[in-house]
């Protein structure tokens, strides 16, 4: 061992920590004495949940109702975190809904296929004054007491992070109002996996004259997607919005380049603009085919 070299890691000059790829472990799991008695092993795991997150989101793992599941098994956190089996079953088991904290829901599949894990939002809800001081007397009282009544309050309390608010459902609210830090890095989630699945950076270059609208058509995926409606209404039909999801998820660049190819090349008035990129992104993947098709015969129209 003595004569083994260290290794020599350099320095950081200018921005260099800019070019990191980071694993993004929510603040509040440190800040928050709700979680204080999480171990920090948990927290990290919950941290490689949300990232296994954006994996879920490209390949459209969704449920029947739209939530969002991911695949971890105890070997993937074995192998992540460099642990034992039981190390690895423990920490899920501080996340569990069932014998932990609740960030994470476990549903069994059977027949030796993985568990659904269900990653909950990190959400602390705000206490009254009164329930802070309530919380304060339990803690100076009979500990044993205190315990099993905060517990059934705190309990009621993690139930409530998990409602859907009005002020979140709305499609188009502006970002920050109403959104808690979950739902941001949902949305953004949501923004990375478009961006990167259809290319806009690349349609900006090639079509620059069109950024602001590539912006706009970003922003409504995003909006869609971060909806927790059960509807949305495309071309007056309300269509459930799970299936919204899914058909926005499998879009490409070449969707959007030939959504902005009908968009430009629209000559009628558009009453609401929002309402025909709605329409447009809807039915491009079952109309994009058949436009190309139309359009090499007009081409072609009186070529021997």
């Amino acid at each position: 061992m003595q004569n083994e070299k260290k290794a020599v890691f350099p320095f950081h000059y200018g921005n260099e920590a800019e070019s990191y790829t980071f694993y993004r472990v929510p603040k509040v799991l440190f800040t928050e004495k709700l979680f204080c008695h999480l171990s920090t092993d948990a927290k990290l795991l919950y941290g490689l949940l949300l990232d296994r997150m954006q994996l879920s989101l490209k390949n459209g793992w969704l449920d029947a109702e739209g939530k969002v599941f991911i695949y971890f098994t105890v070997e993937n956190i074995m192998g992540a975190l460099d642990c034992g089996n039981k190390k690895a079953g423990g920490l899920l088991a501080e996340l569990d809904d069932k014998r932990g904290i609740g960030l994470i829901t476990r549903v069994r599949q059977g027949l030796g296929k993985p568990d659904r894990i269900y990653v909950h939002k990190c959400i602390v809800p705000e206490m009254s004054k009164g329930h802070v001081q309530t919380c304060q007397n339990d803690m100076s009282g009979n500990v044993k007491t205190a315990g099993q009544e905060m517990s059934k309050r705190h309990a009621n309390n993690t139930d409530i992070s998990n409602t859907d608010s009005n002020e979140t459902d709305r499609i188009g609210s502006a970002v920050g109002i109403g959104y808690d830090g979950s739902a941001m890095e949902e949305r953004n989630a949501y923004r990375n996996y478009f961006m990167e699945q259809c290319s806009f950076e690349a349609l900006k270059v090639s079509c620059p004259f069109d950024s602001r609208v590539l912006d706009e058509i970003l922003e409504l995926l995003v909006d869609v997607c971060s909806s927790h409606q059960k509807t949305i209404r495309i071309s007056g039909d309300d269509k459930p919005i799970q299936v919204v999801k899914s058909r926005f998820m499998k879009l490409d660049s070449e969707h959007i380049q030939y959504v902005l190819t009908c968009f430009k090349g629209n000559t009628t008035k558009v009453r609401n603009i929002k309402q025909y990129l709605l329409a447009s992104l809807y039915n491009a993947p079952m109309t994009i085919d058949s436009y190309y098709t139309a359009l090499v015969h007009h081409d072609m129209y009186g070529v021997d």
